[in-house]
């Protein structure tokens, strides 16, 4: 068992460079795991300020200076910024709070359509089963109420918190933009020179993260602004809150679009019965998806990761479980980075390493 050890360690850890990658995976893990919440607003600054890094280098293609690409850049995310503050927020806030006042007339619509059902398929369900799902949902509502409640009552520690990340992490992205090579060459002067795995590795998942990332991004923009479009036509109750769920359903493949069409079948349905208005929205919302699957995944990730869907849904979970929101949004490409290391790092072949601990 020593002798297989030995082996094993010779095969892939005795190369210098992948000692260092070793150090920096390790330190990096332990400074997410000890001080994540800490350095929220700088890996938050650092997330943005690297998606739009990629509109400041096609600008700089085109002759533009960096200092002008910069700050022409950055005047457009301080303006998305506050359209989604000033106008998309106040807009969802109200129909989120429209749509708790008529989750009561939902139940009872609900309740009366449910005790029907005995009467229509007396063969499939009892009187009892019906008595006993109402009573479940009733209990669950009431749940759900009581920790609205307490959330609204413990955000506002929260709402100070994000006041405060307003100020910051805007203020840090123009810095890491603006500052880029500065920063870089002051981190670099912190590594070895010999750092040739950690650069290929970089290169690679710049090329592979920077698609992926930019290109979900726009996903979600073009999905939910097509979806709030198509629902505003129909007349759907909660447009801007459905189409915003819509968009957000991209991040998890898969099960994403599958868990959305539920709220959307259920307003539709509350709001129209099982009228054509009703037939017309599920299959707008189907080809939307369609499209969404077919056309724009094709041309906005033309360097798709090649990654099998059970390796997606195990990183969506394991890196979603970890790290939450952020975990999802970035499971793939992290998904990816294990995929490279585990493709470039360093092996001696002259020690072949089996179970029996023979060459």
């Amino acid at each position: 068992m020593l002798d297989f050890l030995s082996r094993w360690y010779r095969r892939y850890f005795t190369d210098p460079q992948a000692s260092l990658l070793v150090v920096l995976l390790i330190v990096g893990i332990v400074t997410l795991a000890t001080m994540g919440k800490m350095l929220a607003p700088l890996l938050a600054a650092l997330v943005i300020a690297y998606l739009l890094e990629g509109a400041i280098a096609k600008l700089q293609k085109k002759k533009m200076s960096r200092f002008w690409a910069v700050n022409l850049v950055y005047m457009m995310f301080v303006a998305f910024m506050m359209f989604v503050l000033l106008i998309l927020l106040p807009l969802i806030s109200r129909q989120v709070s429209q749509f708790f006042k008529e989750v009561p007339d939902m139940i009872s619509n609900g309740q009366k359509l449910l005790s029907r059902l005995p009467e229509q398929y007396p063969e499939f369900i009892s009187e009892e089963y019906i008595e006993e799902l109402i009573s479940t949902i009733q209990g669950g509502l009431t749940d759900l109420g009581q920790n609205v409640l307490s959330i609204s009552v413990a955000s506002i520690p929260a709402i100070i918190t994000a006041l405060v990340y307003l100020i910051l992490v805007p203020l840090m992205i123009f810095f890491f933009l603006k500052d880029k090579a500065i920063i870089l060459d002051w981190m670099g002067r912190f590594l070895p020179k010999e750092r040739k795995l950690v650069n290929e590795i970089w290169t690679e998942m710049d090329g592979q993260i920077g698609n992926y990332v930019r290109g979900k991004s726009n996903e979600i923009l073009i999905v939910g602004s097509v979806s709030y479009i198509v629902f505003t036509i129909l007349g759907l109750n909660y447009a801007s809150l459905l189409a915003m769920i819509v968009g957000l359903s991209v991040l998890i493949p898969y099960i994403g679009a599958a868990v959305v069409t539920l709220p959307i079948a259920f307003v539709g349905y509350f709001q129209w019965g099982l009228e054509p208005d009703f037939v017309w929205l599920m299959v707008s919302y189907g080809i939307i998806q369609f499209l969404d699957g077919n056309v724009l995944v094709p041309v906005l990730f033309s360097e798709a990761v090649n990654l099998h869907p059970v390796a997606i849904i195990v990183a969506i979970l394991v890196f979603g479980g970890l790290w939450g929101f952020w975990g999802v949004f970035f499971a793939i490409p992290l998904a990816t980075l294990v995929k490279a290391l585990i493709n470039v790092w360093p092996v001696h072949e002259g020690d072949d390493v089996t179970l029996t601990g023979k060459s």
